[in-house]
Parts: structure tokens; sequence; C-alpha cells
């Protein structure tokens, strides 16, 4: 897998720079139009700006072609994660607890695969507890095949904040 192999090159210099690595995504190589995308965030909790993505940009692309993982053109793009960040990590939902969030198994429980609800921490077993208007879900990491925040609540207190 082409992003793992990626990873492994990047992490170190992206977190020597000061960031996380958020996630690391290659589309469209069979279409032609193959991308790369860098998604990072400062490690002190602050937003990410255009500086902050040229700096990351410059740095993993000069290690790329050194290391030369993707044989064909792409188009290399780093970005913030956005209010409605993917979470990637296990501490990702440390870090997010409270936060509404969607999540995505990668198998069915309960006769479906796409759960919305409240991030509500961790149980015993170490599994990711998920509060939905239909009930309290705990789901283990492995188990999700994707999760972003839910960023409705997150516009609302910011355009109560603005008035």
């Amino acid at each position: 897998m082409v992003e793992s192999r990626i990873s492994q090159i990047i992490e170190g210099a992206v977190t020597d720079l000061g960031y996380h690595l958020v996630r690391v995504q290659f589309s469209g190589a069979k279409s032609g139009r193959a991308q790369l995308q860098i998604m990072a965030e400062p490690v002190e909790q602050r937003e990410m700006t255009v500086e902050d993505c040229e700096t990351v940009s410059r740095h993993v692309a000069a290690l790329l072609d050194v290391e030369d993982p993707i044989g064909d053109a792409y188009v290399l793009e780093v970005s913030s994660p956005g209010l409605d960040r993917p979470l990637t990590r296990i501490e990702d939902y440390e870090r997010f607890n409270g936060e509404l969030a969607k999540i995505t198994l990668r198998l069915m429980l309960d006769g479906r695969r796409r759960f919305n609800g409240r991030l509500a921490g961790f149980d015993e077993a170490g599994k990711i507890i998920l509060e939905t208007s239909f009930g309290r879900f705990a789901f283990a990491f492995d188990e999700i095949d994707s999760a972003r925040i839910d960023p409705a609540e997150i516009f609302a207190r910011e355009s109560a904040r603005q008035n």
C-alpha cells in the first residue's frame, strides 16, 4: 500500500518540523490524474496556515523526490484537517472526546455501518464509545473504516461567538 510507505518516509520529518501527520491519501492513479494528499496539523494546538502547508510541502516533496515511492507523475497537496477532520489515530478519539462524530464501520453492526453521535471516551475493554440517538455503541479502533468530526456544533459555536 503506497500510503503506508509514504507515511514511513515522511512521518519523522513532519514531526521534526513540529506537525502531526494526520493522513496520507493517494488517489486517481488509474484515471491518470494521480494526487497525493498529505494532511497535517501543528503539534501545538493552533490553526494550520498557508505558510505551514508550504513548509510541509517543500520538505515532503524533497523526501519523496529522493525516495521516489510513486513511479508516475502526481500532484502533491498539503492541507490542514479542517473542521470536519478525519479521526485517524486512537489519540484523536481521546482529544475530541465530547464532540459529534460520524463513524463508518468496516462490517455491519446491528444492521448498519454508519453511526452519528457524540464521542464518549472508552469502555473498560478500550473500545471507543459513541452515544447516538438510538443508544450507546462501542467500537474497537480496527473495526472503524473511517471517522470524522461532525462540524455542526463547531459551526454553531463559532456563529454564536461572532454574534
